[in-house]
């Protein structure tokens, strides 16, 4: 069986939550239900660091603003995590891709994903309350769960489910950035207009000689 559905999967899903994909395929390597798991993810203090980094993550994605701060410090750490995942997995199936490629694959994919998922929680900060954040945040985690469990057991179902979403979220992405654009058009376009109505601001009439002083 080909191992780049997996690789692509879980670069995606990478890209979104980098320490739930390291934990999931970790515990599914050790406990013995994926063959396809290099064995340095089932070591116990990666999957106690996995462990520890995805219940930070799970509380600052839920926090409004503080998600955004946490995404831009993982702009680099999700990319380098989802090229150095998609290596080893290569690594283990030497033969079929190689850990080059297939970190180049997991690196970009992973930069997509994460691209995506931060400029769509920028817009969620917009909204004035946090059950959005709250919202957003879980069915993230749901999906990177989802999808990584659907991997092991049918990959290209998977990398199909993920291809889409991450043709969606980027769709979504330039609807989003489109409409605050237009939105900021509008708001300019309307000062502008006032602004003209009030006509312009009169100068200051100069006080009259010898008023206000001695005059002398």
């Amino acid at each position: 069986m080909s191992i780049i559905p997996l690789i692509f999967t879980s670069s995606w899903a990478s890209g979104i939550n980098a320490y739930a994909v390291v934990l999931l395929l970790g515990l599914f390597g050790r406990f013995g239900w994926a063959d396809s798991v290099p064995a340095v993810l089932e070591r116990p203090d990666v999957l106690i660091a996995a462990g520890a980094l995805f219940l930070v993550e799970a509380v600052a994605d839920k926090v409004p603003y503080l998600d955004s701060a946490w995404d831009a410090v993982h702009t680099v750490i999700r990319p380098v995590a989802g090229a150095t995942v998609a290596a080893l997995l290569a690594s283990h199936d030497p033969g079929s891709l190689g850990t080059v490629a297939a970190g180049a694959m997991g690196g970009t994919t992973a930069l997509l994903s994460h691209t995506v998922k931060a400029s769509l929680r920028m817009a969620v900060n917009t909204s004035p309350e946090p059950a959005s954040n709250i919202g957003v945040s879980l069915a993230e985690d749901v999906s990177v769960a989802a999808l990584v469990t659907l991997a092991i057991f049918h990959p290209w179902l998977a990398a199909s489910i993920a291809s889409v979403l991450l043709v969606a979220g980027a769709v979504l992405v330039w609807f989003a950035v489109t409409r605050i654009r237009r939105f900021l058009a509008r708001r300019r376009d309307r000062r502008a207009a006032r602004a003209a109505r009030r006509g312009p601001v009169p100068a200051p009439v100069p006080a009259p000689p010898g008023r206000g002083g001695s005059g002398y």
